[in-house]
């Protein structure tokens, strides 16, 4: 059976960053498929009012640029803040969406006690246990968010924990397209980022395993926070692996009623990351799936 063309894949960067974050993916992906990396208001070469610094604008942001790019059945990718981002886009608009990754995200609790005049060394500490090891990389990465406006910065962080606390949940059981978890961190319980060993899960985890039973979770050992930057080959592999055998297995009618993300099988296969139905023998063909049957 012929694949077609692959879908386009859209990536939303973290607090703080901007579209450079997925430059190793982008030059992964960009000669296979449409490839849009953006910029969120108030980041990188995108202005915005601190008050426009919202995940709940940031999502409505994002499925605008869906529906003007007239992209169908885009595969959204979220790193850290950016995950709020492709959910809340997700939940806007779903019927444009054709999968969603999210890159080390999490659930951040309350009690941040973050005002403008003290954010230098709040991104200072923040950002400075996002890296297993110092780098030039890193460095640059820590002194962008320590450049980015208090104002702004302080506007975007606040927002996210209050969306994490109001609308999370309800945005993890409105997903409607195959989800895919890349982790590589976690937040411990003195509140300190640290990287996860293979097999270890975590709070954030187990939330996503209850709200959508039928996501993957793949664990990245041993890396920092920007999983994308600092195991890129592992997490260009894994995106391969979800649009070559799901998503665009689904967009052309595939359907095999009781298999999801959560019981594919991923191996290597002459040094590619090959990713293989369970199951399939119950697999049916059909010329468009319905919701209940993408679902």
């Amino acid at each position: 059976m012929a694949l077609g063309d692959a879908p386009p894949l859209v990536f939303v960067h973290g607090f703080t960053g901007d579209h450079t974050d997925w430059q190793l993916q982008v030059d992964h992906f960009e000669g296979e498929q449409e490839v849009v990396a953006c910029d969120l208001r108030g980041h990188g070469g995108t202005p915005g009012r601190p008050a426009e610094c919202t995940i709940e604008h940031y999502g409505g942001d994002v499925a605008a640029l869906l529906a003007n790019l007239e992209l169908s059945k885009a595969i959204l990718v979220g790193h850290s803040m950016g995950c709020r981002v492709v959910l809340e886009a997700a939940r806007l608009d779903p019927d444009r969406i054709g999968g969603i990754v999210l890159v080390d995200g999490s659930r951040m609790s309350g009690g941040v006690a973050l005002e403008s005049a003290g954010y230098v060394a709040f991104a200072d500490g923040l950002f400075g246990q996002m890296f297993v090891r110092s780098s030039p990389q890193s460095e640059a990465i820590i002194a962008r968010a320590k450049r980015m406006p208090a104002n702004t910065a302080v506007a975007a962080f606040r927002s996210l924990l209050r969306w994490d606390a109001e609308k999370l949940e309800a945005a993890l059981a409105a997903v409607r397209a195959p989800l895919m978890v890349i982790q590589s961190t976690w937040i411990n319980p003195e509140r300190k980022r640290a990287s996860l060993k293979a097999g270890q899960t975590s709070p954030w985890l187990e939330l996503l395993r209850q709200r959508v039973p039928g996501a993957r979770i793949e664990v990245v050992p041993g890396v920092g926070h920007f999983t994308q930057l600092e195991a890129a080959d592992t997490v260009n592999r894994l995106i391969d692996a979800l649009v070559a055998l799901i998503v665009r297995l689904h967009l052309l009618g595939f359907f095999w009623g009781d298999c999801s993300l959560s019981n594919t099988l991923f191996r290597y296969d002459a040094g590619t990351l090959e990713a293989y139905l369970v199951d399939a023998e119950t697999s049916e063909q059909h010329p468009q799936l319905s919701d209940g049957q993408r679902h």
